[in-house]
């Protein structure tokens, strides 16, 4: 797109709904969404078959619930925890 930058993941706002995201975006929110409370990246991870045990494997996967955070998707929490927005 010629001098026009597009965003992977836009924002809330800018999305008719969820269908645009990536479908590992769309997991993810669909977890959030089912769990009871806020969860913790690690929980996730673990519903997706991560191996939560190494720390390393969990950080894409927090970098991909913060970018969600920043767009508007979710809500990240003081305590690093993250919930669905309504």
């Amino acid at each position: 797109m010629a001098g026009r930058a597009v965003l992977l993941i836009p924002h809330r706002g800018d999305a008719a709904d969820e269908g645009g995201l990536p479908g590992d975006y769309r997991k993810i929110l669909a977890i959030v969404r089912e769990a009871d409370g806020p969860v913790q990246v690690r929980a996730v991870g673990e519903r997706l078959g991560l191996d939560a045990s190494v720390r390393g494997k969990l950080e894409p996967l927090r970098a991909k619930m913060t970018k969600l955070a920043a767009r508007g998707w979710l809500h990240k929490r003081g305590d690093g925890r993250f919930a669905a927005r309504p």
